[in-house]
């Protein structure tokens, strides 16, 4: 908990610098995630991973571009994060 304390003081200290970083940051790790769900087709789970991982990052860059307060930002960026890397690790082992 002291970790996420520090991080997101600092995210706060810094917010337009974080913000301009997490859009780009996440948009990239959300293609790759969309890339590898793709990679294993087309069918219906495949959409709903899609579906899942797109509205995840569009709430990233909503949350910023709406200048909700940085905790917000920063939990979403957090789930971001976390949800792109578990489609992308479950995506690689199917293949």
């Amino acid at each position: 908990m002291e970790l996420y304390q520090k991080s997101l003081e600092n995210f706060k200290h810094s917010y337009i610098a974080f913000s301009t970083l997490a859009v780009i940051g996440q948009s990239c790790m959300g293609s790759i995630a969309a890339m590898y769900i793709l990679s294993n087709g087309t069918n219906p789970i495949q959409m709903i991973q899609l579906a899942i991982i797109v509205i995840i990052c569009m709430s990233v860059n909503t949350a910023i571009l709406a200048q909700l307060t940085p905790k917000t930002v920063f939990n979403l960026l957090i789930t971001s994060v976390i949800s792109s890397v578990f489609f992308i690790i479950v995506n690689t082992l199917i293949l």
